[in-house]
């Protein structure tokens, strides 16, 4: 990662091409990923350099507290960092240090006291229902396969909660039956981060979009295909991606007239807001989003008790 600015076997720069490596080979970290610690690790050796420093037992904690203000005020070159942005180049920097110790290549971690800046806290986007009625109908023109593909979609997202990755990755077998009901897959495995298996209900109208789905819409796709197990496909019969997927959402937003930012994860937003503002318990939600911690769960009642604020403003003669 030598930059023209400094000698190619700087002690430094060889420090960080170890780590960079480490990454990508031991820890198969993504070629996106490793692009950006690079370019942050790029920008905490030029600021080093600038203050004299020229290995890695030269850095003590106030440099490395020192940067990370500099990231939060920046310099004629760089404009200021978010306390987000700043935090994921500390990451990089925290981590770099931490691997330089633990390896034996450097006496001390300068940065393990140095804490990220905390970035706000920042209620989830959700849209109404009716905004969801309007997005989900918006999906179905027509009753061709790749309309009802799309409107079942839309269902599996909102009705499951379910992320974007999660919905493309299902296969056909993760549609389970419900024995009381022969309208569709009464329930759904879903695999979240690191793996982690959950099983969700399909409601009523995710459950007959599925059916109208894969009896009408899924043969005539998978006809194009080599025989792929994924429920959702594309137009020529694999498995349809994320990104087509973010597509079919922008399509149905734009046809429904909805402003703003709207995304997969706003409707995974949705699902979890509107279970909380019906009376679901927040432990049952954090199952049905497959959260690890109900903390994570709990910024979704920040919204429910944001919402009854606003409805009190509005609705109480005596609240303004």
């Amino acid at each position: 990662m030598s930059s023209p600015d400094r000698a190619p076997r700087d002690p430094l720069v060889r420090a960080a091409d170890q780590w960079l490596a480490h990454l990508r080979v031991e820890r198969g970290v993504s070629a996106h990923t490793l692009r950006a610690y690079r370019r942050d690790l790029a920008r905490y050796l030029r600021f080093l350099s600038e203050r004299g420093v020229r290995s890695t037992d030269g850095v003590t904690e106030g440099h490395v507290a020192d940067f990370l203000a500099h990231l939060r005020t920046g310099d004629d070159e760089h404009p200021p960092l978010a306390a987000s942005s700043a935090a994921r180049t500390l990451a990089a920097v925290r981590g770099w240090h931490r691997f330089l110790a633990l390896e034996g290549r450097a006496r001390t971690d300068p940065a393990h006291e140095v804490s990220p800046p905390t970035p706000p806290r920042r209620l989830p986007k959700a849209i109404g229902q009716s905004e969801v009625e309007r997005l989900i109908e918006a999906a179905a023109v027509g009753d061709t396969p790749g309309s009802l593909r799309d409107r079942a979609l839309l269902e599996v997202l909102y009705g499951c909660g379910a992320r974007v990755s999660e919905a493309v990755a299902l296969d056909v077998d993760d549609l389970l039956p419900d024995p009381g009901d022969d309208r569709g897959p009464g329930m759904v495995r879903l695999y979240g981060k690191g793996r982690k298996e959950r099983l969700v209900p399909v409601g009523r109208y995710a459950r007959e979009a599925l059916e109208a789905w894969l009896v009408r819409g899924r043969p005539a796709l998978a006809a194009r295909g080599r025989g792929t197990p994924a429920v959702f496909l594309n137009h020529r019969g694999g498995r349809l991606s994320r990104q087509s997927a973010w597509a079919v959402l922008r399509r149905a937003a734009e046809r429904a007239g909805l402003d703003g930012h709207i995304s997969p994860h706003t409707l995974r937003h949705s699902f979890a807001t509107h279970l909380l503002d019906g009376g679901a318990d927040v432990r049952v939600v954090q199952e049905l989003l497959g959260h690890a911690s109900v903390s994570t769960t709990q910024i979704y009642t920040l919204v429910t008790a944001q919402h009854l604020r606003e409805v009190y403003a509005q609705a109480h003669p005596r609240a303004r």
